[in-house]
């Protein structure tokens, strides 16, 4: 099996053992001189660090579609794209990592995402009942959040709402006064105009943050090209085969294999009993093999001692919780579920395992 061959339809500890060979896969392309070199380049050239909000769906992989550098995008995801920056961990998460953007000197662009099908809404959010103008109406709150936390002035952090359209992965950029710019309605040819589009559509946005926004459109320009060139298979089925509960999870952006639920929410319980339904429904369906579901914990950590310590205790911490959830509220589930608990060396994306 290859990282590209999703399967669905083999054995539990199959599906496992290509997991955990995507994850070292990922890890090695990461660290590796090529990919360490594009993101020294990049940054050097465009500081602005990005942050998306966005939802678990794994069709939505933002650096793919703009064509940047692994590593320069730091995703936040969780089911549905629901978010409150109420919420305790998620509000101190946020505001770490913007703080260490700040002490470097550098500015903070916050992509928060929603997402939609040009062609059928049924391919749209599940998290939303596929109600796109619910799915927006929620990322132009955090946008409102977002401004409380950081300032309206917008001068260090910008706040961003974005559409990504999965039939093309194309980004529709929202301005001001319900202006938008949709990346599938223009082209190569429009790349010069690109600069003058958005100094109108988002006035506000200081230079330095629009200047490095530029090469994410430019990128899913070429992506876009790169899809309609494709014959590309729409109507995928869910065939979610794992849930993922945690962070750390980048390596592992393919359409329709997880479930992640990131720790943010203060009812965790809640989105695992969601997702274990799913995994339930795909089980009875037929979409999936019936010998077993993974149940998958990742926390990630920068620095050996304490830190990883920390992450270790967390990581079986949310994988207790999250199987105990799945035990009470479904038992004959629990019965094929397959724990594997993990942490994440954020440095050189190395998943490391703690029960194997």
């Amino acid at each position: 099996m290859t990282a590209q061959t999703l399967p669905h339809d083999h054995p539990i500890a199959a599906r496992i053992d290509w997991l955990f060979g995507l994850a070292e896969r990922h890890a090695q392309e990461y660290a590796g001189p090529e990919a360490s070199l594009a993101r020294q380049r990049h940054l050097a050239r465009h500081p602005t660090a990005i942050l998306v909000l966005k939802c678990m769906d794994g069709r939505i992989n933002i650096p793919v579609a703009t064509q940047t550098p692994k590593g320069i995008i730091q995703p936040f995801r969780n089911l549905g794209g629901f978010f409150q920056l109420g919420w305790p961990h998620l509000g101190e998460t946020l505001v770490a990592s913007v703080d260490k953007v700040m002490r470097s000197g550098r500015q903070a662009l916050v992509l928060i995402t929603y997402h939609f099908s040009r062609g059928d809404e049924r391919r749209g959010c599940a998290g939303f009942h596929y109600r796109t103008a619910d799915a927006q109406a929620h990322t132009f709150e955090i946008q409102r959040e977002v401004s409380t936390l950081f300032g309206a002035g917008h001068g260090n952090v910008y706040p961003l709402v974005c559409g990504f359209e999965t039939d093309e992965d194309a980004l529709v950029v929202h301005g001001q006064d319900g202006q938008t710019l949709n990346m599938a309605d223009l082209g190569v040819q429009d790349i010069d105009s690109l600069p003058q589009r958005l100094q109108q559509l988002l006035p506000d946005m200081p230079t330095q943050i629009r200047h490095d926004l530029l090469p994410l459109l430019i990128g899913n320009l070429a992506h876009i090209a790169d899809i309609r060139r494709q014959t590309r298979r729409l109507d995928i089925e869910h065939r979610e085969w794992m849930i993922c509960v945690g962070r750390g999870f980048d390596w592992l952006h393919l359409p329709n294999v997880a479930l992640i639920i990131g720790p943010y929410s203060p009812d965790l319980a809640d989105p695992i009993r969601q997702a274990a339904g799913i995994i339930q429904a795909n089980m009875r369906a037929g979409r999936i093999p019936n010998d077993g579901f993974l149940l998958f914990s990742s926390v990630p950590y920068e620095d050996i001692g304490v830190d990883r310590a920390r992450a270790v205790l967390k990581s079986r911490f949310m994988a207790r919780f999250a199987g105990e959830v799945v035990r009470e509220s479904y038992p004959d589930l629990a019965a094929r579920m397959t724990v594997r608990q993990t942490v994440l060396n954020w440095h050189s994306r190395a998943v490391e395992a703690l029960d194997r």
